[in-house]
């Protein structure tokens, strides 16, 4: 089955996409694309990869739904497009690092520049109906962002995983901690009053261990 996805995950996801569940999953993704509103736009299903080479990758940061209102969801968890509004999980973020790493705030939610300097914004499911949230979950995109993340840790050492709140933190719980930086906190939703997020220090440990490593740091 062929794949639109960046060369550089081709060839390491290219046993996936031939496996049952994933053409029955492609299946399903495209009646939903012709019957209802779904996001992102198909050409940005897996902009995650098209943005974050392989051989780059230095962070991986896990969310879990695509945003599911207009114009929001641009194929990186919690990025959204220039002159969109900033929701209010990405607002947090962007607090945490302006106190972690004294970096001001900036005025768009785009996230492309961290994919390119190696940060895979790698949601767990790709793709949602509109004002349906959780509508694709369960139908395979789960089975297929496990496997990234296990190729990810099984051909991978060095790398930084964000694991933000107990949906990512058990999608990511089997990631080896001696070989990897793996660091943990509450989502950064202001849904959540149970784990924080502020306060992490998140961006500041992931860079002085890549520094640590010899790589070039995030500018986040």
């Amino acid at each position: 089955m062929e794949v639109k996805i960046a060369e550089s995950w081709k060839n390491h996801l290219e046993a996936e996409f031939s496996k049952p569940y994933f053409a029955k999953l492609v299946e399903f993704v495209k009646e939903e694309y012709k019957n209802h509103t779904i996001y992102p736009p198909g050409r940005l299903i897996f902009n995650a990869f098209d943005k974050c080479a392989f051989d780059d990758l230095k962070v991986v940061i896990i969310g879990q739904d695509p945003y599911h209102g207009a114009g929001q969801a641009n194929g990186l968890c919690f990025g959204v497009n220039d002159g969109v509004s900033i929701p209010a999980s990405l607002r947090n973020i962007f607090k945490e690092i302006n106190q972690d790493v004294g970096k001001a705030i900036p005025k768009s939610g785009n996230l492309e520049r961290w994919a390119e300097q190696g940060v895979l914004l790698l949601n767990a499911v790709l793709t949602v109906r509109e004002a349906t949230p959780g509508s694709h979950a369960k139908k395979g995109w789960e089975d297929f962002t496990d496997a990234i993340i296990h190729h990810i840790a099984e051909n991978k050492t060095g790398i930084v995983y964000m694991l933000w709140g107990s949906y990512a933190q058990k999608k990511g719980e089997f990631i080896d901690t001696q070989k990897n930086l793996v660091l943990k906190a509450g989502h950064p939703s202001p849904l959540n009053k149970t784990s924080p997020f502020g306060g992490c220090k998140h961006f500041s440990q992931a860079n002085a261990y890549l520094k640590m490593r010899g790589e070039t740091e995030i500018d986040w």
